[in-house]
């Protein structure tokens, strides 16, 4: 497994546990899901930057998702999907140093590491929905965050 897909997958496996197990903490789980499998400095921060850049954004990124697939309902789909999605669309519309083709890319391996059967494919339909989209769904969850940043100060 590639060195970032690494990265990515312990932040799918802390995004997971605190998903379904909220009284989890992402520090707590981050920290032994690196004593597990140790990354290195860079690759530990790129996973940190994935979960504490998706964990405040969840309930956006999900109505995002929700508005842009509508064929697929959130609450119908598994958790580990659910987390999955959420990586990758921070990935291409928030975090945007992970071109789409390559986020979407690494999404599908994902899915093919921990989801079902049909998790590949069906994640790749989802994230290809939201990758046409990219620009205008990026300029709403920018503004989204500059409102939180104003109600914040």
């Amino acid at each position: 497994m590639k060195s970032r897909t690494r990265a990515r997958s312990i932040a799918l496996q802390v995004l997971y546990e605190t998903d379904i197990a909220s009284s989890h903490l992402p520090g707590d789980v981050l920290r032994l899901r690196l004593e597990e499998s140790p990354l290195a400095e860079d690759l530990a921060e790129f996973a940190r930057q994935i979960i504490f850049g998706v964990l405040p954004l969840t309930q956006d990124l999900d109505q995002l998702i929700s508005k842009y697939a509508p064929e697929w309902p959130l609450d119908q789909i598994a958790a580990i999907d659910r987390n999955i999605l959420r990586i990758a669309f921070w990935e291409f519309a928030v975090y945007r140093e992970t071109p789409v083709k390559v986020a979407i890319n690494e999404a599908v391996e994902l899915a093919k590491q921990f989801g079902s059967d049909s998790a590949p494919r069906f994640i790749n339909g989802v994230l290809g929905a939201l990758a046409d989209r990219e620009h205008e769904i990026n300029q709403i969850i920018q503004n989204r965050i500059a409102q939180e940043n104003k109600l914040e100060s």
